[in-house]
């Protein structure tokens, strides 16, 4: 018998009760599925979900994105580490830029549309935490003049953006490698077509179009400040077995900082994206 508790008044829930094959059923699936239509990330405790599983489970909530990276022998899970000896070095470099506020595929028309990430070691020294902030919530909150402002807004989104963040003084040849994956234009607020509106924000945001720079920072990192309040952000403190998914399209997260030298290792399957930013 499972049982679910908020994590936020309006963001989060924690499932007990669900771990190892539990996950490889339909039920298991549809469950997820609501959760995270109502909370936008749904964190499951002590779930010990293996591998195979980890694919079903991905496998029945969408189409799975397969990123041959060679980190792992199943082409649908990617290693989520920091330590070159555990995968790729030049991702473990990248993923320095996961310390910022950010939502994944942000440089595409289609973004993905949600993420599962699984404990396999985790850092005794409770560094590596990752938070969440709903961009959902941050929209509906806030004023009737700053949604005026922003409806028609568009904004550029580039990796080299997020990366020198994490990079502030990258070599020519870092640079490069950035600027090889191509910008994307997209509106500061995401109409769905249910309806619901989020706002599109976060590492990659770099310029408000027909906005000069220093207006588009000021204006950008407010409404991030504001996305990201402490009463709207759920803080998630990883045990081994814990599986975290979340709804890619209607949040932001990031990883609390961690060495190189650090244990931490997830494993993580995306779920392509369904719906082009509109």
């Amino acid at each position: 018998m499972s049982t679910i508790s908020p994590l936020t008044p309006q963001v989060g829930v924690e499932v007990v009760g669900v771990s190892g094959h539990d996950f490889a059923g339909s039920a298991a699936a549809k469950e997820c599925g609501e959760l995270l239509q109502r909370f936008g990330v749904v964190v499951y405790r002590d779930a010990f979900i293996d591998d195979d599983d980890l694919i079903e489970l991905s496998r029945s909530m969408g189409e799975v994105a397969v990123v041959p990276t060679g980190e792992h022998e199943r082409p649908e899970i990617q290693t989520i580490t920091l330590d070159p000896g555990k995968t790729n070095p030049v991702l473990a470099a990248i993923r320095r830029g996961n310390f910022f506020w950010h939502f994944d595929g942000a440089t595409e028309t289609t973004p993905q549309k949600g993420t599962f990430l699984a404990a396999r070691d985790v850092d005794d020294s409770g560094e590596g935490g990752t938070q969440f902030a709903s961009t959902y919530v941050a929209y509906e909150t806030l004023s009737d003049d700053d949604k005026a402002l922003i409806a028609d807004l568009q904004v550029v989104h580039s990796f080299a953006a997020a990366q020198a963040l994490a990079t502030p003084d990258p070599t020519e040849t870092e640079r490069k490698m950035w600027d090889r994956v191509p910008t994307r234009v997209h509106p500061l607020v995401w109409s769905r077509r249910d309806g619901r509106k989020s706002l599109l924000l976060g590492a990659t945001a770099g310029q408000v179009v027909g906005w000069s720079e220093p207006d588009s920072r000021a204006l950008l990192d407010r409404l991030l400040d504001w996305a990201t309040r402490p009463d709207f952000v759920v803080h998630h403190d990883w045990r081994p077995g814990d599986l975290v998914t979340w709804d890619n399209t209607g949040m932001v997260h990031r990883a609390m900082p961690f060495e190189p030298t650090s244990p931490r290792l997830m494993h993580r399957t995306t779920l392509v994206g369904e719906e082009a930013v509109a």
